[in-house]
């Protein structure tokens, strides 16, 4: 990123950028909100409050998106549950590319989804909605240094002053505007810890994932390869980028990738792939919790209520025997 000119306001980032204005100005007022309220309780304008501000506001835009995030993991999983039925609608009309047989199969894929209440959409919408605010937070912490300096337009709550304010903050020695090429041995020591911490965090979230929350089915061939090889690229990506970006940008993308992998951690353990080894595991999981629920009621075992079943079927089979009676013929008048 050159020095005097800020890039992201250049060609086609510059005009994505340019849209995404009203979220980047949101983003600045809520930062400083939180500035101002720690301030108020007593921490220093310049210095750690700005950090937390940064960890506030990724936080916020996290717990926005979770219940958005929840309806899509049921969306997918509703989804999964219906690929037999779909599949089956799909085979009805294999080879037939009439607009009649178009028509039909779109209808009744249509009724299926409605019946089921689930969206094929359902799973763009969180990603749709945090691409932008994140893209947004990324530009603004980013656009601070240039507003600093006068190289840039005031940008909502950052105006020059507060972005000077903002610039002088530094922690460990290190001023949040500084990236590894312009630290001192101090400072890269600092960046690099924080691209490494960056790194584990989105290597273990893709790793656990592929370890637990993919339908042992798809755990072959060369598409897991190709994820395989994915969960070490993207991380060894970040550490190429990671040191050309201000620390205040690591500090905000760090905070990102922890909450990410905490929200994939509590994924694969309570809404699980179908067929995965997490979905066995909280299979086993709920059979031992809904066992200890019975057990504090005074109720019998799941185990138990097997056998019980078992035996009252056994019981039947004796009552009216193993031969199933032949349905009789009803004498027909001549």
């Amino acid at each position: 990123m050159n020095q005097n000119q800020f890039m992201l306001d250049r060609g086609l980032f510059g005009w994505i950028y340019k849209l995404l204005t009203p979220v980047e100005w949101v983003m600045t007022q809520v930062m400083n909100l939180f500035h101002r309220f720690l301030v108020f309780l007593g921490m220093s304008p310049v210095g750690l409050s700005w950090i937390l501000s940064i960890i506030f506001l990724v936080v916020v835009v996290h717990a926005l998106i979770l219940p958005m995030f929840v309806r899509q993991m049921k969306s997918m999983r509703r989804m999964q549950a219906l690929q037999p039925k779909m599949q089956h609608i799909q085979q009805k009309y294999k080879g037939k590319s009439d607009p009649a047989s178009k028509e039909a199969m779109s209808r009744e894929m249509t009724k299926l989804y409605q019946d089921n209440n689930a969206n094929p959409a359902g799973s763009c919408l969180p990603m749709l909605i945090q691409g932008p605010v994140f893209m947004s937070m990324f530009y603004v912490l980013s656009a601070i240094p240039f507003i600093a300096r006068g190289e840039r337009a005031a940008l909502g709550a950052f105006d020059r002053a507060t972005a000077q304010n903002f610039s002088a903050t530094s922690v460990f020695g290190l001023r949040v505007t500084t990236n590894f090429s312009e630290a001192d041995t101090t400072g890269k020591i600092i960046i690099s810890v924080f691209i490494a911490l960056m790194c584990i965090a989105m290597w273990y979230q893709q790793f656990n994932n592929m370890r637990k929350n993919l339908p042992r089915a798809q755990m072959q061939g060369q598409q897991y390869k190709i994820q395989q090889a994915m969960t070490w690229g993207f991380p060894i990506m970040y550490i190429f980028s990671g040191i050309t970006f201000p620390f205040a940008v690591l500090v905000y993308w760090l905070t990102n990738n922890i909450l990410n992998m905490l929200r994939s951690l509590w994924q694969v353990y309570a809404l699980p792939t179908p067929g995965s080894p997490a979905a066995e595991e909280k299979e086993i999981r709920d059979h031992d919790h809904e066992n200890e629920r019975r057990k504090a009621a005074g109720e019998i075992s799941l185990e138990e209520e097997k056998l019980v079943k078992a035996r009252e079927a056994a019981e039947q089979r004796e009552t009216e025997g193993y031969q199933r009676q032949q349905p009789r013929r009803k004498n027909r008048k001549k």
